[in-house]
């Protein structure tokens, strides 16, 4: 997430902020992850 997302220094105040990018980065990444799968 840190290199991906972004998260070396958020962006965002506050905990649940900070919670729900996280949740959104994990998964766009994982739709990254399932594009890269099905291609292959």
């Amino acid at each position: 997430m840190k290199t991906v997302g972004g998260f070396r220094k958020t962006r965002f105040k506050g905990r649940e902020r900070t919670e729900l990018a996280a949740y959104l980065v994990g998964a766009a990444y994982n739709l990254v992850r399932m594009a890269r799968l099905t291609a292959a």
